[in-house]
């Protein structure tokens, strides 16, 4: 196989061009075995893999960056580049990440997971090179579904302003932007990325400038001239009018073009350059290419058929999608937004039902939310359902055109706590942390489907401000909970789900399961626990704690978010100083950030199964246990 012979991008460099193909085809295939086996994001890593050898062929990386937008598409980049055998761990605890990462290789510029960073990485490593004197290409690869966020196009207007050398390859992978190239347009790329036409064109404006007094307003008129010309004939006018020279639309799974119009643009060494490449999602992968939304981020599945492998049960996303969906029929205030995760939040289900009241704004969550503000203000019911690690970009949005007009905007916080194999930039430990602080802000937690779903009916009845609701990601929710009718859920108010004499469980969330194992466990040793359900960070049900606290001898506190800033330290400060005494410890993840990794693992990594946690309490409570005894066994004094 070719692929095998392949331990360095050098090794790439020196393949007949006449067997790229067949590499492409061979690295497909090991994608989609290593994909069906550890879950991944497949669809659009398949969709480059002919862009990728042709980037490393005709740029010196690693000297030269090459800079992925989010990193969904850097599997074939990952195996090219010294990485093929650790490949196999790709997502696995201690394995391979999934997206590119600094410590993990030279040819990783830069971390990255989150969308629409690349353009920006890009210009700062361009203008950074360019103030140190260096030589070096700068290419940023983004996607069609990555230029919606509003930070690529925050870049594009200084990349267009500063004018430094760099290249943006807009992998259009989705709807393109011109879908027939025709002869004429290739003719014309071919034309303007020659080395001649761009010696003349840049010796031309050079003259043009030097005239005097009318120089400028020539050159500008010339220049505008050209990018209308261009405008007609060729797709890329916005760019153009940005001061961003455009090139496209090419085939992005013809290598050999790809290689000859990369090499063209490596030799125009002044100003920016964007080049249009059409590809397709889930190339060479009939299900992928069928079905490239469900093939965009996947568990384990079936090779052959390509059918997902686990035991189904109602998501969490999945559920409120259908709760949502069933109250939108009667309650036409009610309306659904959603950043580009219609699938994932699980809000496809209200589409069906009310499809004029559900909004998808593109990788857009600040836009989302102050969207969302707006039609509170008239009147209406928005849901803003985002995961918690991409509501990170969205704070201001909430303190400032939400939380500061106490607006009733409900904000659906999905994939909270750890999300496992995506890692660091996927984790959403930090979303208490980050608006707990928040004025006016009430915040939810559920520990299952019938919790979850009540708070999405009081959700639905509460005008009085904002409130968000975080839970998990996972398939753990018994579907009969949708058949269930909607109880009554009262904010601030905790629930004592199991009652003891030794020890206060304070748990939030899908923690609320580890503390009824842990108490399992510490009744093994004649310890007993009383295992109380949060339910609520914001209003904090401080009287209730503190009366469930009062009646053991400590108390502990898990989540399933960091400990700094977390539920835990909320409540540590509200209580009273002789009950804050009682405080074992506060369990949550620690102040670094948590790798990748099955749950599991990573809740055993930090402590946080249950095991854990009986081990650490087991001391503290023996102690106890003989403090109490001899405070019984102790003589009575004489008289």
């Amino acid at each position: 196989m070719l692929l095998e012979s392949i331990r360095t991008v050098t090794d790439l460099r020196r393949i007949d061009p006449r067997e790229l193909p067949l590499l492409a085809e061979e690295i497909r295939e090991y994608i989609v075995d290593v994909v069906s086996a550890n879950g991944g994001h497949l669809a659009s890593s398949l969709g480059v893999v002919e862009l990728t050898i042709a980037l490393h062929r005709v740029f010196k990386t690693p000297a030269d960056k090459i800079i992925w937008d989010v990193g969904h598409q850097s599997y074939a980049h990952k195996i090219l580049t010294g990485r093929r055998e650790e490949f196999r761990t790709l997502r696995q605890f201690r394995g391979l990440s999934g997206f590119p990462k600094r410590n993990e290789s030279p040819f990783d510029a830069f971390n990255t997971g989150h969308s629409s960073t690349s353009l920006s990485l890009a210009l700062g490593e361009a203008v950074g090179r360019d103030l140190k004197g260096e030589k070096y290409k700068v290419v940023a690869v983004i996607g069609d579904g990555s230029l919606t966020g509003g930070m690529a196009f925050e870049a594009l207007n200084q990349i267009g302003h500063l004018k430094n050398d760099l290249i943006i390859i807009l992998n259009d992978n989705e709807h393109s932007i011109s879908k027939n190239i025709g002869a004429f347009p290739a003719y014309l790329l071919r034309m303007i990325t020659g080395s001649l036409y761009n010696r003349l064109r840049k010796r031309s404006y050079e003259i043009i400038k030097k005239i005097p007094k009318f120089g400028g307003r020539m050159y500008d008129f010339f220049y505008k001239m050209e990018a209308g010309l261009k405008g007609i004939l060729l797709p890329g006018h916005f760019f153009e009018q940005l001061g961003i020279r455009y090139f496209g639309p090419v085939d992005g799974h013809d290598i050999a073009l790809l290689e000859n119009v990369l090499k063209r643009l490596r030799g125009i060494n002044s100003g920016p350059k964007i080049l249009h490449v059409i590809t397709r999602k889930g190339k060479g992968y009939r299900p992928a290419e069928n079905d490239p939304a469900v093939f965009h981020g996947i568990g384990p599945f079936n090779r052959e058929t390509g059918q997902q492998i686990s035991g189904y049960r109602l998501s969490y996303s999945e559920l409120i999608g259908k709760t949502l969906a069933e109250i939108s029929r009667k309650d036409k205030k009610v309306i659904a937004i959603t950043a580009a995760m219609k699938l994932g939040t699980g809000l496809y289900e209200f589409e069906k039902k009310s499809a004029s009241r559900f909004f998808d704004v593109g990788i857009a969550e600040q836009h989302a939310v102050t969207f969302a503000a707006a039609l509170a203000s008239k009147g209406f019911k928005p849901f803003v359902s985002i995961y918690s690690t991409f509501l990170q970009r969205a704070v201001d949005q909430i303190i400032h055109d939400v939380a500061l007009m106490n607006l009733p905007v409900k904000i659906l916080v999905d994939r909270a706590g750890i999300v496992g194999s995506d890692g660091e930039t996927h984790h959403g430990v930090f979303d208490i942390a980050l608006l707990k602080s928040v004025p006016n802000l009430m915040i939810l937690a559920p520990s299952g489907g019938a919790e979850l779903r009540d708070m999405i009916h009081f959700a639905v009845r509460y005008n009085e401000g904002p409130l968000a609701i975080r839970y998990p990601r996972g398939n753990s929710v018994d579907a009969l909970a949708l058949d269930r009718r909607p109880g009554e859920f009262s904010p601030g108010k905790i629930a004592v789900v199991k009652k003891g004499r030794d020890i206060t469980v304070l748990a939030l969330g899908d923690m609320v399961k580890t503390a009824l194992e842990l108490d399992e466990l510490l009744s093994r040793e004649g310890t007993s626990a009383t295992v109380v359900n949060i339910l609520s960070v914001k209003p904090l049900d401080v009287a209730g704690i503190e009366r469930e606290v009062s009646r053991t001898g400590f108390f502990i506190t898990i989540e399933n978010g960091a400990v700094t800033g977390g539920v835990g330290e909320l409540i540590l400060a509200s209580l009273q100083g002789d009950l804050r005494g009682k405080c074992l410890f506060l369990a949550g993840f620690p102040d670094s950030f948590v790798t990748q990794g099955g749950t599991g693992e990573l809740f055993r990594l930090h402590g946080l199964d249950a095991e854990s946690l009986a081990g650490r309490l087991q001391p503290a409570l023996k102690s106890l246990k003989r403090h109490e005894k001899r405070k019984t066994t102790r003589r009575p004094p004489r008289r």
